[in-house]
């Protein structure tokens, strides 16, 4: 221990020895430790508890609509590249669009949730707090949700889109409806991981966070990983079509769907994160 704290005290006076502006761009080219990540999106999370709600429901129904991009540019994608060997490499790149203007805009999507509001629970446990998680996760699902049924339905009119991008969109789908609920279980927990994994990410990529959140995104279509939000506007397409029932809807894909982003991205990720710095930030309290 004396060996280490020795080495930490050298390079401390290493720092300092350097000139203020060579400081300063030490400072900005360091990694951010964990813990300061863990504290940035602690205080994001605070900030959107704290959230009236009307505005949580404005912003979970915008981004529901939104994120709808995501399915019509995979299908104008899948449109153009239809028989090529390399259709699904170029059309998943289409899912990413609805995503990253979600995020950069900062509105409510469900699946960031389980990691930026369940990070203040675990670090300041109390009934109240879990109630204004579950308010706040309750509001954004629901309207989210509500959201892409109203994209749906837009896109569903016979005179929004040309036939061509509607048989286009009808095939992506249906690709919805071929997995059992187990398989939506097992597929939503990669999605939810990499959701939450954008979230943690972003604090280091500030001036990359778009091609960070392209990236993760596009192996989520890439690997064929299911997400509710995004998933919920296919089915409620197909099932406006007749091709499904809101059985088939609820059952088979959302509840399924939801549960494994919630386990990715709360029980797995979150949960692996927080005892990451568990001990360094209760020595932090400690010293308090």
């Amino acid at each position: 221990m004396d060996k280490k704290n020795s080495a930490i005290t050298e390079n401390k006076g290493f720092i300092n020895e350097l000139p203020r502006s060579e400081r300063l761009v030490l400072h900005e080219h360091a990694a951010l430790p964990p813990r300061l990540i863990y504290n940035i999106i602690r205080e994001e999370g605070e900030a959107e508890l704290a959230r009236p709600l009307q505005a949580l429901a404005f912003s979970g129904l915008a981004a529901g609509i939104l994120v709808s991009f995501s399915f019509l540019f995979r299908a104008i994608f899948h449109m153009y590249m239809e028989g090529s060997p390399i259709e699904p490499l170029i059309s998943c790149l289409g899912y990413t669009v609805g995503f990253i203007i979600v995020i950069l805009g900062r509105m409510q999507l469900f699946t960031e949730n389980p990691i930026t509001t369940i990070i203040p629970l675990l670090s300041e446990w109390s009934w109240f707090r879990f109630y204004e998680v579950v308010r706040l996760w309750a509001t954004v699902f629901f309207f989210n949700i509500v959201g892409t049924a109203i994209a749906a339905l837009f896109y569903s009119s016979p005179y929004t889109l040309s036939p061509q991008i509607e048989a286009a969109m009808h095939d992506v789908a249906i690709n919805v409806m071929r997995l059992s609920p187990v398989e939506n279980i097992l597929r939503g927990i990669p999605a939810g991981i990499l959701i939450a994994a954008i979230v943690w990410i972003s604090p280091q990529t500030k001036y990359f966070r778009f091609i960070m959140i392209m990236f993760l995104v596009y192996f989520i279509a890439l690997g064929d990983f299911a997400h509710v939000v995004v998933g919920s506007c296919e089915m409620a397409y197909i099932v406006i079509a007749d091709d499904a029932s809101f059985s088939d809807y609820f059952f088979r894909f959302l509840i399924p769907c939801g549960l494994g982003n919630i386990i990715g991205g709360t029980l797995i990720f979150t949960l692996l994160v927080y005892y990451q710095v568990a001990k360094e930030l209760k020595q932090s309290k400690k010293r308090k």
